[in-house]
């Protein structure tokens, strides 16, 4: 398994970024006739973490997943991490290459 960071670009200031989750998603429940203590935590998997850079980056995210999702799949690694998980050395490459041929320069791809 090869892993790599997926580096966008900054909409507003056109430097490499990528999403890191911080801390889990919250969830919990409003009830009308009674308190309702019940919370659930949940961190994003890297489909949902992509998903949420949109209007923040460049390239439209959903591309991305899509394209993404021909070579490899988009995890969160540690429960923090973004990143793009291929079986090959030549699956990394490919995908790096049509990331090139669809965005340019707006996303990189850095093995880690």
């Amino acid at each position: 398994m090869i892993r790599a960071r997926l580096w966008f670009r900054c909409a507003a200031m056109h430097d490499p970024v990528t999403p890191v989750v911080i801390k889990p998603a919250v969830i919990g429940w409003e009830a009308k006739e009674r308190n309702v203590d019940l919370t659930i935590e949940r961190a994003f998997n890297g489909d949902e973490l992509v998903l949420r850079m949109n209007r923040w980056v460049t390239v439209d995210v959903k591309k991305v997943a899509e394209l993404v999702h021909k070579y490899g799949y988009l995890k969160v690694l540690d429960e923090r991490d973004l990143v793009v998980e291929v079986e090959t050395e030549k699956d990394l490459e490919t995908l790096n290459r049509a990331l090139f041929e669809n965005f340019g320069d707006q996303l990189d791809l850095e093995k880690i």
